[in-house]
């Protein structure tokens, strides 16, 4: 889409009338027609500005094969966004939108190559250069949230946590200090909060090299600690609540996990866990972040850290 003429934040023209993502620069979404912008979700051209630059380049375009895609990659992602936002089943996509089998066939490329999560991590450098800090955090929060799941969760990743009482599965999430997300796993509700926490904070570490410290609640105390610091030279400060206090209380550190998990419950796909795959459940959660930093990253101002 030509940009000469990006309108206000916040707003969008009504009808796109051409695009400029790769399935229409080399593929052959120039066969479908165009939609309206008529959703809450859909990406206004600012957005879609940021967006476009930031996409991964599709496998059939570096020559590992595949038939050039046939709809717009801005459409598929307006899709994406309005499934995972309104909690909609995939074959009741609205009819504006390409069809759901498309839409689901693109959202589970993207699962299993990594594409979402290639994506959700360029967002997130972008995010946190605005706001003034290095691409690369020094310094994260570690959480779990066990959720209800849905009937087609199945008994193999399913499971009990006794001390919410809840049957489902569980979020392990590390989040940055700004409380973008830095890695994600989805386990039964009965895993163990160490035991989940030694694999992902294995992962994170890999994945972030200069990060040297992550903040955690008193469920992760014990052998984790001395875990990090010998295996993945990770200082892993446990923050407790005072045996003296009453009622609510905001602990140093750990809102900043709380703030990310109350923007996953305000995502209805997300209220609880719909997923068969639990990888679907994690390309859900990274999906629901990209929706987060694309209206970040276009407010007139950066927020205050």
């Amino acid at each position: 889409m030509s940009q000469s003429c990006v309108p206000m934040y916040g707003q969008s023209s009504p009808v796109t009338r051409e695009c400029d993502c790769l399935a229409h620069c080399f593929g052959n979404a120039a066969d479908n027609r165009m939609r309206e912008r008529r959703y809450p979700t859909d990406m206004t051209d600012a957005e879609w500005a940021v967006v476009c630059p930031l996409l991964p380049v599709p496998g059939w375009l570096r020559g590992r094969g595949g038939q050039p895609e046939a709809y717009c990659h801005r459409q598929m992602l307006d899709a994406i966004r309005y499934l995972m936002d309104n909690g909609v089943k995939w074959r009741a996509m609205p009819a504006d939108f390409p069809p759901w089998d498309r839409v689901y066939a693109f959202f589970r490329r993207w699962r299993d190559h990594a594409l979402v999560k290639e994506f959700h991590d360029r967002l997130r450098a972008k995010v946190r250069m605005r706001a003034g800090r290095d691409a690369e955090p020094t310094a994260g929060v570690i959480d779990s949230q066990s959720v209800k799941a849905d009937a087609v969760v199945g008994a193999d990743s399913r499971g009990y946590d006794g001390g919410k009482q809840i049957n489902g599965r569980k979020r392990h999430v590390v989040v940055d200090t700004l409380g973008l997300l830095l890695g994600v796993m989805v386990t039964a509700a009965d895993t163990g909060d160490r035991a989940a926490a030694q694999v992902l904070l294995g992962q994170v570490a890999d994945a972030h090299h200069r990060l040297e410290l992550v903040w955690a609640d008193g469920g992760y105390t014990g052998p984790l600690v001395e875990h990090c610091l010998a295996t993945l030279a990770l200082v892993l400060a446990i923050v407790k609540r005072s045996d003296d206090m009453r009622g609510f209380v905001v602990l140093p550190k750990r809102w900043i996990v709380e703030r990310l998990f109350a923007h996953l419950m305000r995502t209805r796909r997300l209220a609880r866990d719909y997923e068969r795959r639990t990888t679907s459940a994690e390309a859900m959660i990274y999906w629901s972040m990209t929706l987060l930093m694309t209206r970040r990253l276009v407010r007139p101002h950066p927020e205050r850290v």
